[in-house]
């Protein structure tokens, strides 16, 4: 055999088992270091958690009512009245009342759940190759400085969701659809991941049978359900309830209202006790909001079809284009949202772990400024709340500074995001599949 035979011979040997080696690589157990950090950053946070008793565990007294309330009375959010929730929201919320009695029971379980969901994440991160175990280590460590509102809210229910859906579009797509889907369910934010699946897809076939059809089905189901349970038209409650709020004293759009106390009496903030939040005051602030109520989906789509521009000129980078399109529509999210909430820059986490773990060697660079950039968020954000939330409240000027800060390192990730959809969307050379 030649030599040039036997290198070939030897090349066709090595392939599979490379091809092996790789997907032994997710098999991977966990590594001690990550298991000890993921039980030590949780037990501080949900320690920092309870310091913060009302601050961080209110709405999940809410939450407890509800669930009370439906298991004692048979009176249950969505099914009997309107609720500022998607229908699916019931299941995290119920789960835990059931077999408990008592606000901390109920808190307890609670707490636990997100833990565990979380805990599926991590696990699925840190076995990612090839850079899983970096990006579990960025994911705890920005759930650390993001602190302890996430454990109280639904959103520590959905950023695991959305994590394990950008870790499944790759390999398993309709799975990821699924996951987002009910996701979006639960609280709607998720559903920016199936925006991501939808317009990198592609062709219509494989949009249609791994996008459309899990979702569908997914939704078949929650919808069946709270129609099957008296729902009616409240199964769609959450839209409505949502279209009556104005500017959130935090959101991105109430930023310059806020900077604007400093010398001007006359903008207030005020409570609502209605939603129970505080919201900008004023007839220029609910102009604002009406506003953002059609800029944000038309933001989302106009970020989904420079995805699709994106994928299309550089299929070779579809994965990449995907995580780029759910971080920007994400962001989008809350850049254009009259509620900014602190705890949705727990939906911000997911697709820099995802990216740091999955990124193709061109785009790796490109991460680590946002992962910075997001560490840095999510500790302006805990300064904000519930460090320092007062001090917002009242005007003091380096509290009202913070969220300034944190609000304009938000637009400036939107706008690097998109920015980057449009590089990859204008490219010059298309690449074939």
């Amino acid at each position: 055999m030649t030599p040039c035979g036997r290198a070939r011979t030897r090349h066709l040997r090595t392939r599979p088992l490379a091809r092996r080696a790789q997907h032994r690589r997710p098999s991977a157990p966990v590594p001690w270091g990550i298991a000890t950090a993921f039980v030590l950053a949780h037990a501080w946070i949900v320690l920092d958690g309870v310091s913060w008793s009302g601050e961080i565990f209110g709405d999940v007294s809410l939450y407890h009512w509800w669930a009370h309330q439906g298991f004692m009375i048979g009176r249950w959010p969505v099914l009997d009245y309107d609720w500022v929730y998607p229908a699916a929201a019931l299941l995290p919320i119920a789960a835990p009342a059931a077999g408990t009695s008592g606000f901390l029971a109920y808190a307890v379980m609670w707490s636990a759940g997100v833990i565990a969901l979380n805990g599926v994440a991590l696990w699925m991160l840190a076995r990612t190759p090839p850079r899983g175990r970096l990006a579990a280590w960025w994911w705890l460590l920005f759930l650390v400085a993001l602190g302890p509102i996430w454990l109280g809210r639904l959103d520590g229910v959905a950023a695991p969701l959305i994590l394990i859906a950008l870790l499944q579009a790759a390999r398993r797509p309709a799975v990821a659809a699924a996951v987002a889907t009910l996701g979006a369910w639960i609280k709607i934010a998720p559903g920016a991941i199936v925006v991501a699946l939808a317009a990198t897809s592609r062709n219509l076939r494989t949009f249609v049978r791994q996008v459309a059809v899990p979702g569908a089905v997914v939704s078949a189901v929650v919808v069946g359900l709270a129609l099957a349970g008296g729902a009616g038209a409240r199964a769609w409650s959450v839209f409505g309830e949502q279209e009556a709020r104005t500017l959130q004293a935090e959101s991105v759009a109430a930023t310059a209202f806020s900077v604007a106390r400093l010398w001007n009496p006359a903008v207030r903030i005020e409570y609502n006790d209605v939603i129970f939040t505080y919201e900008v005051h004023g007839e220029a602030a609910r102009q604002v909001a009406s506003a953002l109520d059609t800029v944000l989906p038309v933001a989302v789509v106009l970020i989904g079809l420079l995805a699709w521009a994106a994928a299309r000129r550089r299929p070779d980078l579809s994965h990449d284009v995907l995580l780029l399109a759910a971080a920007a529509t994400l962001l989008a999210l809350i850049v254009f949202n009259k509620v900014g909430s602190p705890q949705f820059i727990a939906w911000l986490g997911p697709p820099v772990a995802a990216a740091l773990a999955l990124a193709g060697p061109g785009a790796r660079h490109l991460w680590s400024p946002p992962a910075l950039g997001m560490l840095g968020v999510g500790a302006l954000t805990q300064i904000l709340y519930p460090i320092a939330y007062g001090h917002f409240l009242r005007g003091d000027t380096w509290m009202v500074a913070v969220p300034a800060v944190r609000n304009l390192a938000l637009v400036v990730l939107l706008a690097g995001a998109v920015w980057r959809l449009g590089q990859l969307a204008l490219s010059r050379r298309p690449v074939a599949p």
